[in-house]
């Protein structure tokens, strides 16, 4: 079994469960990802189906409580469902590998600063 691409060291995930829990996000964002925009290292805005809400909101809750560094905020429109993801600076480098993995199983491109 490989390592997951952006699951890092301090996440208190039992590591035989890291790559259920990324796969969990890669589904997500293969299903339901429309846009993302990266609006600084530390903080992203994944732009999901509305429909995905709910899915979305557990995934969230769960990895927040084994990766509590991460911050999830969600924004409901009636065509869209932002997830507002935050990290702390010293892990700028693992919101960038999910944003990048998020935009790959999307086949999408992030946007870069402001909106």
């Amino acid at each position: 079994m490989t390592e997951p691409e952006w699951a890092p060291t301090a996440c208190t995930l039992p590591t035989v469960e890291r790559p259920l829990r990324e796969q969990e996000f890669n589904t997500l964002f293969a299903r339901s990802l429309r846009r993302v925009h990266q609006v600084n290292p530390t903080c992203a805005d994944l732009i999901l189906d509305p429909a995905s809400e709910t899915d979305a909101r557990d995934l969230a809750a769960r990895e927040t409580s084994c990766c509590s560094y991460f911050g999830f905020k969600f924004e409901s429109a009636s065509d869209s469902l932002t997830m507002r993801i935050t990290v702390p600076e010293q892990h700028a480098t693992v919101l960038e590998a999910l944003v990048a993995t998020a935009t790959r199983d999307a086949g999408l491109s992030a946007t870069v600063g402001a909106a």
